[in-house]
This record gives structure tokens, sequence and C-alpha cells, in this order.
């Protein structure tokens, strides 16, 4: 186990590294800089005034050497600092890396919650009205954008009731039913999302593993239904469930890019847009290693818990 995590870690550089010299390159490659940015804010700028900002910020030199001196930096640890700001981006990072994940991992636990027991219930249920109620419930769910609903659930409920979920961060100091409540409904929207596709592969293998003969045998003797389900079905259907989770967990933390900015959170995905329109590129390109370790060390995990629900698996 320890060397197929060690291998999995090695084969996991060329991807960054090859996300990171994408995103390198995209930016540079799209009209406009930063240091047009700059110019355009101060109207007593001259040729000479861009000339010390492109030599300031290294964008004076070959991109390919731009490119080796970045990386040099960053195995250094050194993450560069906002041409804007003048703040590290490491230093930001750091600072709002846990707001994110915090959002992303309300959003997984969330959406498990309603995905997994509806996916059961519809399969053992097949054909019933529970069943149709979590096909259609999984079909709208895949249709309508989580953004959509969140502006529905604040422009509608403040139309209607004067009501409008919270909009200004709440921290653990602020206490803690207010900030798990400020939290609560971004990560319910985005986990009705995910919890679509988990839904329907959930109802899809767990109506395979029931048509299994040893199924059919733990009914012959006279097990109740619970500890059919629970025991023999539901762990043996959870593990194409579980790549699924895997995958969804990346499409989480993308989906807090867009719904942080909706609800002012003040996480990477803020952070990440900000920078965009910005042309920040130290801020943006720090954005995406980080998201490309988790979203690597995420699949990690998943592959190692193949072993933990099907002891058959080996690594080897």
């Amino acid at each position: 186990m320890t060397q197929y995590i060690i291998r999995r870690l090695l084969l996991a550089v060329p991807t960054i590294l090859l996300v990171l010299f994408a995103t390198f390159m995209m930016l540079r490659l799209v009209p406009g800089d930063v240091v047009e940015l700059i110019m355009a804010e101060n109207p007593y700028a001259d040729e000479t005034y861009r000339a010390q900002l492109e030599e300031q910020l290294g964008l004076d030199k070959p991109i390919p050497v731009q490119f080796a001196i970045y990386m040099g930096e960053v195995l250094r640890g050194d993450l560069g600092e906002s041409p804007w700001t003048r703040r590290a981006v490491s230093d930001e990072l750091r600072r709002r890396l846990p707001v994110t994940l915090e959002f992303a991992l309300y959003t997984i636990i969330l959406g498990l919650i309603i995905a997994i027991p509806i996916g059961v219930y519809a399969a053992i249920r097949q054909d019933t009205w529970g069943d149709y109620f979590g096909r259609s419930f999984a079909i709208l769910g895949l249709s309508v954008p989580y953004f959509v609903t969140a502006l529905f659930l604040i422009i509608f409920p403040q139309m209607w009731f004067g009501w409008t979920p919270p909009l200004s961060y709440k921290s653990w100091g602020d206490g803690p039913w207010d900030h798990i409540y400020y939290f609560f409904w971004p990560a319910l929207l985005l986990g009705i999302n995910l919890a679509a596709g988990v839904m329907r592969m959930t109802r899809t293998m767990m109506l395979e593993v029931l048509r299994q003969d040893y199924i059919r045998t733990a009914w012959s003797k006279g097990l109740r239904e619970r500890v059919v389900i629970t025991r023999h079905a539901l762990k043996n259907a959870m593990i194409p469930v579980l790549t699924i989770i895997g995958l969804q967990v990346s499409v989480a933390i993308g989906g807090t890019i867009i719904l942080e900015s909706i609800f002012n959170m003040p996480g990477v995905g803020r952070y990440f847009i900000q920078a965009v329109f910005n042309r920040d590129y130290p801020s943006v390109q720090g954005v995406v290693i980080v998201l490309a370790i988790v979203v690597v060390l995420v699949n990690l995990i998943v592959d190692v818990l193949y072993g933990v629900l099907d002891p058959r698996i080996r690594y080897s």
C-alpha cells in the first residue's frame, strides 16, 4: 500500500506540472495583460513607466524564460506576490483555502445525505412513486445549474417573504450556529446538484447488486431487509459510486468559484475570479497549483478506499 501511494504521488507530479504550464501559457496568450490595466489607471504613465513595470514583473523576458524562473520560485515554495496588493500569494491562499475546503466539505456531506438514501430507496422500491420521485429529482438536479437556483434563492424569498439567506461571512468567532447556517444554503444548492449524479449511480448499482445470487441467498435465509441492504448489497454497490463521488469532489471545488462570489464568501474561488479579471498572474497560478494538488489527493484517497470496501482489491 505504501509503495502504491508513493508511486501515485510521483505520477501526480507531471500532471500538476502540465496543468500549471497550460495555465501559465493561456494567461499570457490572452489579449491584454496586467501592465495594460495598471497603465490604464495611471493617466500620466508613459512608455518608460511601462518598461519599468514589465521589468519589475518579469514580463520583459521571453515566455519560456518566464516559466523557468517561475518554476524555480515554486520549487523554493515561493508562489510570488500580487502586482496589485503586493501581498504574498501563499499568505492569501493560507487564509482563504480553509474557507473553500470547509464549503466543499459541507457540500459533499449534504450531497451524500441526500443522494445515497434516495438512490437506495429508489432501487429497492423500483417503479413505485418513490422511485419516480427520486429519478425526477435527479433529472431536475442535473438540468438546473446551481448558480441559477442560487439567484432564485436570493431573489424570490426576498420578494415574497422578506427573507434572504445570509450574504455576509460569519466566522466561528461569530458563533458556531451562525457560521454553519451561513454555509448551509450555498452548500445545499451545490449539494443537490452533485447529489443528482450520485443518486442515479447508486440506484443503478443497487439494482444490479440486488439481482445477484448471493442477495437471493440472503433473502432465502430470512434475513431482515435492513440487514440485506446495508450489510450485503450497499457495500458492494458503493465501489462504482465511490468513483463518482471522487469525481464530484472536483466539481464541488469548481462550483465554489461561482457560489463564493454570489454569497460573498472570502474563499479561494472569489479570490480566483478577482485575479482573473485583474490579470493577476501569480494569484491565478497559485490557485491552480493548490486546487490541482487537492484534486490529486482526493483521487488518491478514493483509490485507497476501494481496498477498504472490497478486501479482494490488492495494491501491488
